[in-house]
């Protein structure tokens, strides 16, 4: 089975896959999130594994941002919680204050805050696509460069590592989906749902409110609700949530069927087994 995830090789998804994987698995590397999705959409591969939800930055906006829109047809099947510990490397022993540019993907570089504010203040700080594309970059440069990435990444392009466990909490986490055609997932299983929604009323008072009484009142615990964008105009959003509970369940069955009438649009992104 090909599954497509985050390249290439030796970022944080690549590391999560491998400890996710079962036997018979493919890993093809993608540039970027929104590509690695859409890799299911277009039928490129099978499965993909992708980066959803980090415990100190929030939700990953492409991978959301891909499911509620152009990915429609894809599902997530499965989900896997991965300890995330980010170091600081380079392609030779170096000084931390020696350090004169700082590259890695905007995640990384939020979690590891406390660094890049303290000892790295005085470093210019460059986005890249992946940590292991920045692992990547640094050790292809003669300049005093440092990516922010994954020990395996280290290993892989013979970098060194200057520090470790750099990120700002002992308890950063990564929260990784499988994700499968719609065609392909098993309806309704697992003890787990998600779904985005928007519109209309978003602009009324008590909109929010009255769709989510609609599964306090059946007694259906959200264990995460976020919002994003909807790219239509300022203070129009999409809201996606995580359910207790399967589809196949009446209860959840019966207030997803009365979030239909109170939403402009409605998606199950998937309904699974929580890890």
């Amino acid at each position: 089975m090909r599954v497509a995830f985050l390249g290439p090789a030796g970022t944080f998804t690549e590391e999560a896959l491998l400890a996710s994987a079962p036997d018979g698995v493919e890993p093809v590397p993608y540039p970027t999130v929104y590509e690695t999705v859409m890799a299911v959409h277009d039928g490129a591969t099978e499965r993909a594994f992708v980066p959803i939800e980090n415990s100190l930055e929030g939700g990953v906006a492409a991978t959301l941002d891909a499911l509620a829109t152009e990915a429609s047809d894809v599902r997530i099947v499965a989900e896997h919680i991965h300890p995330i510990h980010h170091c600081l490397i380079a392609r030779r022993e170096l000084d931390v204050a020696d350090v004169a540019r700082v590259i890695s993907h905007p995640q990384a570089m939020a979690q590891c805050g406390a660094l890049l504010r303290g000892p790295l203040a005085g470093a210019e700080r460059v986005s890249s696509v992946s940590t292991a594309e920045a692992a990547r970059a640094v050790a292809e440069s003669d300049e005093p460069w440092a990516a922010l990435s994954s020990r395996l990444a280290a290993e892989l392009y013979d970098c060194v590592v200057l520090r470790e466990d750099i990120e700002d909490s002992d308890d950063n986490e990564t929260r990784f989906v499988w994700l499968a055609p719609a065609d392909a997932a098993t309806a309704g299983t697992g003890d787990k749902t998600s779904i985005v929604f928007w519109g209309p009323g978003d602009e009324s008072p008590g909109a929010l409110v009255n769709v989510l009484r609609e599964l306090s009142d059946r007694e259906i615990n959200l264990t995460r609700i976020e919002s994003r964008p909807r790219r239509v105009g300022l203070g129009h959003y999409m809201f996606f949530a995580d359910l207790e509970g399967g589809t196949e369940e009446a209860r959840v069955a019966d207030a997803l069927g009365a979030l239909r009438g109170r939403v402009e649009e409605l998606r199950i992104l998937g309904s699974y087994a929580s890890a």
